[in-house]
């Protein structure tokens, strides 16, 4: 059953990640892009699709089998993986606060840079580096 679920947390964190790491480039080509143009309104369904269709329930999934994998391995016993779910609730948060700026973007309203998004694109990968060492290395 291990093996099960570690694959599909893998899948399942795949999918968040890519998700994670695109949507922000969308923001960057949206915030140059006029209201109202036909771009900005592709963009908008791209943008929402990708949100709701494939990063939201990456997200979800990966949470409910990273808590299985923790449990299966007595994980949660352990300081690296403290420290690990630490990053992923910060990632976590970097997902929510994507989906604002999706809504922004949806109604709008976007107040925000290009460069905004291109420094905010950096933020998940720099997550998921600290979560790949602590997980494979276990340091703690």
């Amino acid at each position: 059953m291990y093996e099960w679920v570690l694959a599909l947390h893998i899948i399942s964190i795949i999918a968040w990640m890519a998700g994670l790491l695109y949507l922000p480039r969308l923001f960057v080509y949206h915030s140059d892009a006029a209201v109202g143009s036909d771009l900005s309104e592709t963009l908008k369904v791209m943008e929402r699709r990708l949100f709701y269709a494939i990063m939201t329930p990456a997200m979800i999934v990966s949470w409910f089998l990273g808590f299985g994998l923790a449990v299966l391995t007595n994980a949660y016993l352990e300081v690296w993986f403290h420290i690990k779910l630490l990053l992923v609730i910060i990632l976590s948060a970097s997902h929510l606060a994507m989906g604002k700026w999706r809504a922004n973007f949806g109604s709008d309203k976007n107040t925000r840079s290009a460069r905004f998004y291109r420094v905010a694109n950096e933020v998940p990968t720099l997550l998921m580096i600290g979560i790949v060492i602590l997980v494979t290395v276990k340091p703690f």
